[in-house]
């Protein structure tokens, strides 16, 4: 449920309210306004009567939570969600670019792919240093050797670093060496792992999964808030149906939808959802009109020779041109892509 305070209501009455709630094995999650405070309590709340709450000094109202999830609703948090990134911010007026390879193939590599998109316009730079493939024979990844390399490029060009986690060990290293953490996919209803990450306060890029419901996408979200991290970012990939065209189905009809029922930053990923590189920046376009808040895009120096993902991967030139393309894309909808911090500090 949801308690929101008079205007003006004191630290002592918040507190008090927040004493209330852990006694009835709830957890309070408070948002602090300019002028009222909103604390949620949540957990298994329906047997708790909303009587035991609206008498409490200085509480204005009490009102229960419809949707399943509590944290993530808008109805909780009804203004967009927005929050630093190391140089910029997500999820307000400017639109964020993750871009990199999908694997950290090497040092060399890594460091000449990270130069061409931050020149090119990239806010962040993404890699995979360890790697969720179907087959146990395909590269897995260079493991913390990609992470050292990662942090590397992050000094050499001063964007933060996008790389994904697959288990809750790697928790303590990867927040080590990265800025955010990506759950993909196939990990979006490991729900060991989305407790864990939520006990961090490490920003979290949240992917849906292959044949995950909106629904389903924001309870995994739920997972996480509901430790205390609030930084997270959902992704859209493209889901999979009976087309074969495309490596994925993007759902574009899933930014609006998410914009309109959650308050957390919706991001697309158009590699994944069309796995062609051919196709990227129509979606990428697409995404960025139907109002997503940025994208987490694959390049590569040489996409044919790629130990992962080649086929989806633009090249420094085609990632070049999309992100002139998006950013006039982003002025006609009244948005703009956020500026690199390298550029700025340069600028």
């Amino acid at each position: 449920m949801m308690i929101i305070m008079h205007p003006g209501a004191t630290k002592q009455q918040v507190a008090h309210v927040i004493e209330h709630i852990e006694a009835h094995n709830l957890s309070a999650h408070v948002i602090e306004g300019v002028e009222q405070t909103v604390i949620g309590a949540v957990g298994e709340s329906h047997t708790v009567s909303t009587d035991v709450f609206e008498t409490l000094p200085g509480v204005q109202t009490v009102q229960r939570i419809s949707q399943p999830y509590k944290l993530a609703s808008r109805q909780f948090h009804p203004h967009d969600s927005v929050f630093p990134i190391d140089g910029f911010s997500v999820g307000g007026e400017e639109i964020a670019i993750i871009a990199g390879p999908c694997s950290v193939e090497g040092r060399t590599q890594l460091l000449e792919i990270a130069q061409a998109v931050r020149e090119a316009g990239a806010n962040a730079l993404r890699g995979g240093a360890f790697k969720p493939r179907t087959s146990p024979y395909a590269f897995q990844g260079l493991g913390e050797e990609g992470l050292e390399y990662l942090a590397e490029a992050r000094e050499l060009t001063g964007m933060p670093v996008v790389a994904e986690i697959m288990a809750v060990s790697q928790v303590e290293i990867m927040v080590k060496y990265v800025d955010v953490m990506q759950i993909g996919a196939r990990n979006m209803q490991n729900f060991n792992l989305l407790r864990a990450v939520g006990e961090t306060r490490t920003p979290v890029l949240l992917k849906r999964g292959l044949s995950a419901t909106v629904e389903e996408l924001l309870m995994a979200a739920e997972y996480i808030l509901s430790g205390g991290n609030t930084r997270v970012m959902l992704c859209e990939r493209g889901i999979r149906t009976f087309e074969t065209a495309t490596r994925n189905t993007t759902d574009i009809n899933a930014i609006p939808v998410l914009k309109s029922l959650t308050h957390l930053p919706v991001i697309l990923d158009p590699s994944h959802s069309t796995g062609h590189a051919a196709y990227v920046s129509a979606i990428a376009k697409a995404a960025i009109a139907a109002g997503a808040d940025g994208l987490i895009v694959e390049a590569h120096q040489d996409p044919a020779h790629a130990m992962s993902d080649g086929k989806q991967s633009l090249t420094p030139e085609a990632f070049a041109k999309m992100v002139s393309q998006v950013k006039s894309v982003a002025e006609a909808v009244g948005r703009r892509v956020a500026v690199p911090l390298a550029h700025r500090e340069r600028g």
